[in-house]
C-alpha cells in the first residue's frame, strides 16, 4: 500500500465510486420525483375531466340525481386500477353518488369540503367532486411501480459498469503516471551504486519530464566530477611522489656517503621541500575554493598600480629569458572592488604561465579596458599559442597542454585553476583567447567600484 501507483489507484477508484454513487442517487431521486409529478399532472387532468363530465350531466339533466349510473358506464378500467374512487355532491354538499355506496345522502365532512373540486355549469357552481380518501397523492399502480423499479435497476447496472471501467482506467492511468518515477528511482539506485552511466528517458507529464531532465543533468555533472576527482587524486599522488622520491634518493645517497653532506646538497633538498610546500598550499586554496570558504579582504583596488607592480616584479625573471614585459597604454580606469593581494596573485600566475610559453625575444603585454560594469585585465604573450582541443581544459587542475613538460618546466598545473577560483570568488570571470603560432591572451574581469 505504500507504492505511489497503488495510492493513486485507490484515490482514483474512491473518487470514481463516490461520483458514480452520488450521480446514481441524485438521478434516481430526480427520476422518481419527475415521474410522480408527471403522474400527478395526468391525474389533475383526469380529475378536471371528471368535473367537466359531471357539469355536462347537470346541463343536460338540470340535476345531479342519477349521475352515478351514467358515470359507471363511462369510467375507464384504468381509473379503477389506480383506485381513483370519488364522491359527487350537490351544491348543498349532500352526497348524491359514492362509488362504494357508503355515504350516499350524507353531507360532506369538513375535510371533504376542503378537498372538493367545484363542478360548474353555465358559470355557476352546481356541485362538488371529492377524490380519494385522504387527499394525498394517488397510489402508484403496478405498471408504474414496475417502471420505477426497472429505472432504479438500470441506474444500478450503469453505475456498476461505470465503476468497473473507472477501476480499470484508474489502474492503467496510475501505472502510466508512476512508470517514469519508477524508472527514475531505479536509475537513482544504480547511480548510487556507482553506475555512472545511468540515465533516464525524458517522458511523462511536464513536471516528471523536468525531474528526469534535472536528474540527467545532475548525473552528467556528478560523472564529470567523479572523473575529475579520480584524475586529481592520481595527479596529486604523481606530483607528490616526484619531490619525495628526489628527497628520499638524495638522503639515502648521503647516508651511504655517495653524496657529501655539504651545503649544496642540503640546498637541493630545501628546494624540493619548497616545491612540496607550494603544491600543498595550492591544493589547500583549491579545497577552500571548492568549499566556498576563501577569505577575501575586499577594498577599492587601483588596477593601473597593480599592473605596473606586476610588470616590475617579473622584469628580472623575464630579462633572464630575454623576454620583454610591458604595460600597454591604459585608458582612465575606475577602481575595482576586489582583494588586492589576490588580484596580484592572479596576475603573477598568468604572468608565470605566459613566461613559460614565450620564447626568447618574445613580449608579454599587460593591459586593461573598461567593459560595462567590469574592468577587464589582459595578459598577452607571443608564444606558441594553445591548440583548439586544449582550450576547454586550460583552467583544469594539473592540466598541461604540452604533455612533455615536467613539474620543473611546466609548473604544478594548478596556477590557472587557482587564478580562476580567486577571480570567481571576487565576482568576476576569466577566459582565454589564442591563435596557434601567434600567442595567447588570458583575461579576467572584475566588478568596477560603484561611484
Amino acid at each position: 500500500m505504500n507504492r505511489l501507483w497503488v495510492r493513486l489507484m485507490v484515490a482514483f477508484v474512491a473518487v470514481t465510486l463516490v461520483g458514480i454513487g452520488i450521480v446514481a442517487v441524485l438521478a434516481g431521486v430526480r427520476a422518481d420525483s419527475e415521474f410522480r409529478n408527471f403522474l400527478q399532472e395526468q391525474e389533475n387532468e383526469q380529475r378536471q375531466e371528471v368535473a367537466e363530465i359531471v357539469g355536462a350531466y347537470y346541463r343536460n339533466n338540470s340535476s345531479l340525481e342519477g349521475v352515478g349510473g351514467s358515470w359507471n358506464l363511462s369510467r375507464s378500467e384504468h381509473d379503477r386500477r389506480r383506485g381513483q374512487n370519488f364522491i359527487i355532491a350537490d351544491v348543498n354538499g349532500r352526497v348524491v353518488y359514492d362509488e362504494h355506496g357508503e355515504n350516499t345522502g350524507a353531507p360532506l365532512s369538513p375535510n371533504q369540503r376542503q378537498r372538493a373540486l367545484p363542478v360548474t355549469a353555465n358559470g355557476e357552481t352546481v356541485g362538488y367532486v371529492v377524490f380519494g380518501s385522504n387527499g394525498g397523492p394517488p397510489p402508484l399502480a403496478t405498471p408504474e411501480q414496475d417502471f420505477l423499479a426497472q429505472l432504479r435497476n438500470s441506474l444500478i447496472l450503469a453505475g456498476l459498469v461505470a465503476g468497473v471501467l473507472g477501476i480499470v482506467l484508474s489502474i492503467a492511468l496510475s501505472r502510466t503516471l508512476t512508470a517514469p518515477l519508477a524508472n527514475l528511482a531505479h536509475a537513482a539506485h544504480r547511480f548510487a551504486a556507482r553506475d555512472w552511466n545511468q540515465r533516464v528517458p525524458v517522458q511523462g507529464a511536464q513536471e516528471i519530464a523536468e525531474v528526469a531532465t534535472a536528474f540527467n543533468a545532475m548525473a552528467d555533472d556528478l560523472q564529470k566530477q567523479e572523473a575529475l576527482r579520480r584524475n586529481m587524486i592520481a595527479d596529486i599522488a604523481h606530483e607528490l611522489r616526484t619531490p619525495l622520491a628526489v628527497m628520499q634518493g638524495n638522503l639515502r645517497a648521503m647516508l651511504d656517503d655517495v653524496y657529501p653532506l655539504d651545503r649544496g646538497e642540503i640546498a637541493t633538498l630545501y628546494d624540493e621541500t619548497r616545491l612540496l610546500s607550494r603544491l600543498v598550499d595550492d591544493l589547500r586554496e583549491l579545497a577552500l575554493a571548492d568549499a566556498g570558504q576563501l577569505t577575501l579582504n575586499l577594498s577599492n583596488v587601483d588596477v593601473r598600480e597593480v599592473l605596473q607592480n606586476a610588470a616590475a616584479n617579473f622584469s628580472i625573471a623575464a630579462d633572464a629569458q630575454n623576454v620583454r614585459v610591458q604595460v600597454s597604454s591604459l585608458p582612465p580606469l575606475p577602481h575595482v572592488r576586489a582583494d588586492a593581494d589576490r588580484v596580484a596573485q592572479v596576475l603573477r600566475n598568468l604572468l608565470a604561465n605566459a613566461l613559460r610559453h614565450t620564447p626568447e625575444g618574445g613580449t608579454i603585454t599587460l593591459g586593461a579596458t573598461v567593459q560595462g560594469k567590469f574592468v577587464r585585465v589582459l595578459v598577452r604573450d607571443t608564444g606558441e599559442g594553445i591548440a583548439p582541443q586544449d582550450m576547454p581544459h586550460v583552467f583544469e587542475r594539473f592540466y598541461r597542454a604540452d604533455k612533455s613538460r615536467t613539474r620543473s618546466t611546466g609548473g604544478t598545473g594548478l596556477g590557472l585553476a587557482i587564478a580562476k577560483a580567486w577571480v570567481e570568488a571576487m565576482g568576476g570571470k576569466i577566459g582565454v583567447e589564442s591563435d596557434v603560432g601567434k600567442g595567447s591572451e588570458f583575461w579576467f574581469a572584475l566588478p568596477a567600484e560603484k561611484n
